[in-house]
């Protein structure tokens, strides 16, 4: 095989669950080889570099070999090879943690679950890492 639908490819080493959301991410913009953003039926070649958008993070991957069907999750190695800066998996990390700050309007008031998390995070900040000084007079800041 020497040539390969982008959209297949990305279904095949499971980037996507279905051929059907992958086809849309090209359609939408979010999937790109070698930097230019590519639709669905656009052809893909071994060396290249694929990059898609799942916000917050860019994932970047090098085709090693192309396959058209599924494969499984063990054998995904053989086919693609993870190239992701680590500054994009420090995005994620940072938005896993920050999570209980980006509630949507409407979304009520936090559950148990949010407020564990946000005393866990209170708990990891460093010794001596005050978010606010009690003890300082407001009143010397605006003089």
């Amino acid at each position: 095989m020497d040539e390969v639908r982008i959209d297949k490819w990305l279904w095949a080493v499971r980037v996507f669950k279905t051929r059907s959301i992958a086809t849309d991410a090209c359609r939408k913009g979010r999937v790109a080889i070698d930097g230019a953003t590519v639709k669905p039926a656009r052809m893909l070649q071994r060396g290249a570099i694929v990059s898609v958008r799942k916000p917050p993070v860019t994932y970047s991957f090098r085709v090693l070999e192309l396959i058209g069907s599924r494969v499984g999750a063990k054998l995904v190695p053989q086919y693609m090879e993870n190239v992701t800066p680590r500054e994009q998996y420090e995005l994620l990390e940072l938005q896993r943690v920050s999570g209980f700050v980006d509630r949507a309007k409407g979304l009520g008031r936090p559950t148990k679950k949010d407020r564990r998390d946000l005393d866990q995070f209170a708990d990891d900040l460093p010794e001596g890492m005050d978010l606010f000084d009690w003890d300082e007079d407001w009143d010397e800041d605006l003089h």
